[in-house]
């Protein structure tokens, strides 16, 4: 009977400790730099990510004009001297504001914006950083990949030259690192939502989705979700905007489907760690 009693004692240890090693194996690890890190910026009523993966790093959208010393001395905090790539999806102000700053105060080797203009002293500040440091625009092509240190992302959306709505001309891009996968949506409405469907419904399919237009009903149309089929949503809006972002009936159809909602109004500035099997937020 003692005998019994010191093999399940053994046993018990064993594997408690096996349980530790394990965890510890499959979690990310937060300090070998290795891991893929997704920041939502919290920029209020507006969009900025940062991703970074060991010494490379790029930017999606930059928030508005007021935010760009904010988003700057973000990237100057993770150590940034160098973006990879700078990305702003559309040229609403409350997506490339902040672009500038950036562009004026890093060393960037390829900006990507899509083919279209805006009439405002926003864009035009821009194009302004844009042609001091001797850079070109790259125009966003539907299959073409980028390389992040072993991370991949995918350009989406857009798909055609002309839309009625600016939000449609929204840079869509999926990345990929191991198993784990990020969309991020900018604005885009639901009619790039259908033509990404129609192109490849299968490509769509990511573990995080940046929910469209700050949550608004104009996005997250129930067939883009379900493609989707996220296990975590990121709302980027502002407390208390006077837009109503997010929106009650897109925060239902997320909880429904057991979606875990992180929200910059109410978090602040979200990160997202990755190591190629499991996220950690």
């Amino acid at each position: 009977m003692k005998r019994n009693k010191k093999l399940y004692t053994i046993a018990v240890i064993a594997f408690v400790l096996f349980s530790m090693i394990y965890q510890y194996m499959t979690e990310p690890d937060m300090n070998t730099g290795e891991f893929l890190e997704v920041h939502f910026l919290d920029v209020g009523q507006a969009d900025s990510i940062f991703i970074k993966k060991g010494s490379e790093a790029m930017i999606i959208d930059a928030g508005n004009n007021k935010d760009g010393k904010f988003v700057v001395d973000y990237l100057r905090e993770q150590g940034v001297k160098t973006l990879k790539y700078a990305i702003g999806t559309h040229p609403h102000a409350d997506h490339i504001g902040g672009l500038d700053d950036v562009i004026d105060n890093f060393d960037i080797e390829t900006i990507i914006m899509p083919n279209k203009m805006a009439n405002t002293k926003t864009f035009e500040e821009v194009l302004d950083s844009i042609a001091d440091k001797g850079l070109k625009i790259t125009a966003p092509v539907v299959g073409d990949k980028y390389d992040l240190n072993g991370a991949q992302f995918t350009i989406l959306a857009p798909n055609r030259e002309n839309y009625s709505s600016t939000n449609d001309y929204s840079i869509v891009i999926k990345l990929v690192n191991g198993s784990n996968s990020f969309l991020f949506t900018g604005d885009a409405e639901a009619l790039s939502e259908r033509e990404m469907l129609e192109n490849n419904i299968w490509a769509l399919k990511s573990k995080v989705l940046k929910v469209g237009h700050h949550g608004s009903v104009t996005s997250t149309s129930p067939e883009f979700l379900e493609a989707v089929n996220p296990e975590v949503a990121v709302i980027s809006s502002g407390e208390g905007n006077t837009y109503g972002h997010p929106h009650e009936e897109i925060l239902e159809i997320l909880e429904e489907k057991d979606i875990t909602i992180l929200r910059t109004d109410m978090l602040g500035t979200i990160v997202i760690k990755a190591d190629g099997e499991n996220i950690a937020y």
